[in-house]
């Protein structure tokens, strides 16, 4: 995942996602667009990122912001003096709930840990802990900085200042896990977590440290089948424990969604704000009507230079026409257990539904024999055993939404 520093959302609302792009070190699986810096100027960047959330929260001419998160790189290495700067010029430009649920990320450190009470101070209330795993070897092969006491720890505390707003993060098909020792983790997880968990199917990068052992015959990672054992196992024992499965990777117990996310997984709009952030709103104040997508300059030298001269550092904006907002939409929207509802899809396709542009289709009522596709009165979405295999839905869907746009612009 790529987060920006702030993520702020909106619908006439908006949601802002910060982004702070410094670790201490690099992950030998990630590909992120994070650096490892020993000088970084705060104030310098405070400032910079309080100026980039005021000038986008101008351009979008937003009202009201709905969700805050913090992502990174390590969103918990800023001092929680910048958590509280930002938010602070946020609730000054548009109206910021104080309810409105603030993420950040947390290593989970002994330093990260130490920090949380600050942060929860300075504004923020929910913390997402980037466990990764409880296992002390596999988190030396990750390169990862904290062992397993470590995240335990951080969780508890975590979990003490912010009761059922913690959700942790956890990855699977690590070098040399089996099924059978990952459904042992997960309990053992799942016995001091709080009410929310996402999971992650390790990713080999091409680039990373980690590809490269792999590729040299040094690692080893499971056969994809034992993959899908693990997603599969993982699921049914997040449902005993009470964990409903909203999302492809996220589950929740206790109504612990995570609002921010259901804005990118719903299409909302969202300002991403410091070096590398992405955002997707439409700049109304300069009398565009169209929605766009935007990426902030990714070398934060380079994008402090073009804040302090313009008041923003975006090296990328594509406005998004019709038929790339509704791919988006059901991109998004399938990874949901909820999936698409009409009422949804009709926000942004009045003219077609859903059983006009896909109900047609062969392919999709193929699918939907198969058992993995449901199109009813509804909406559409996934079958439990198509969410798993979601990636091999979505082409003959999209392809079949591209041939209705076309027949559509044809007529017109």
């Amino acid at each position: 995942r790529q987060y920006p520093l702030l993520s702020l959302t909106h619908r006439a609302s908006l949601s802002p996602s910060p982004q702070w792009p410094y670790c201490l070190r690099r992950c030998s699986y990630c590909n992120f667009n994070k650096y490892i810096s020993r000088a970084v100027s705060q104030a310098t960047m405070r400032e910079c990122l309080e100026r980039e959330t005021e000038t986008l929260l101008h351009l979008s001419q937003v009202s009201r912001i709905t969700s805050v998160f913090f992502g990174g790189g390590t969103p918990s290495l800023a001092p929680p003096s910048t958590i509280a700067a930002v938010l602070e010029t946020a609730a000054r430009h548009a109206h910021l709930p104080g309810d409105a649920e603030v993420t950040l990320e947390v290593n989970p450190t002994p330093a990260g840990a130490s920090s949380l009470g600050d942060f929860k101070v300075a504004g923020v209330n929910r913390f997402s802990v980037g466990v990764q795993s409880l296992h002390d070897e596999d988190l030396r092969v990750l390169g990862r900085d904290h062992s397993s006491q470590d995240a335990l720890r951080t969780v508890a505390e975590a979990q003490r200042l912010c009761p059922g707003r913690v959700s942790v993060d956890v990855i699977f098909g690590r070098p040399g896990q089996t099924a059978g020792l990952w459904e042992t983790e997960l309990e053992e997880l799942l016995s001091v977590c709080d009410d929310h968990v996402s999971l992650y199917q390790l990713t080999l990068e091409r680039g990373t440290y980690l590809f490269k052992q792999v590729q040299a015959g040094l690692l080893g990672v499971p056969e994809e089948n034992t993959m899908a054992q693990m997603y599969d196992s993982a699921r049914r024992i997040l449902g005993k424990r009470g964990f409903l499965q909203y999302e492809v990777s996220n589950f929740a117990r206790n109504g612990a969604v995570s609002s921010h996310n259901m804005n990118y997984w719903k299409a909302g709009q969202y300002l991403g704000v410091g070096p590398g952030a992405h955002g997707r709103f439409t700049p109304r104040e300069e009398g565009r009507v169209l929605r766009e997508a935007r990426t902030q300059t990714l070398e934060p030298d380079v994008w402090i230079k073009e804040v302090q001269r313009w008041g923003h550092g975006t090296r990328r904006r594509i406005p998004l026409e019709h038929l790339e907002l509704l791919e988006e939409v059901l991109l998004m929207g399938l990874r949901l257990a909820e999936g698409v509802s009409h009422e949804h899809w009709r926000q942004f396709s009045p003219d077609a539904d859903l059983q006009k542009v896909l109900g047609t289709s062969i392919e999709v009522q193929e699918l939907q024999d198969r058992g993995l596709l449901v199109l009813d009165d509804r909406g559409l979405r996934c079958s439990w055993e198509g969410l798993a295999l979601l990636d091999s839905l979505l082409p003959p869907l999209l392809l079949q939404l591209q041939e209705h746009g076309g027949q559509k612009g044809a007529r017109g």
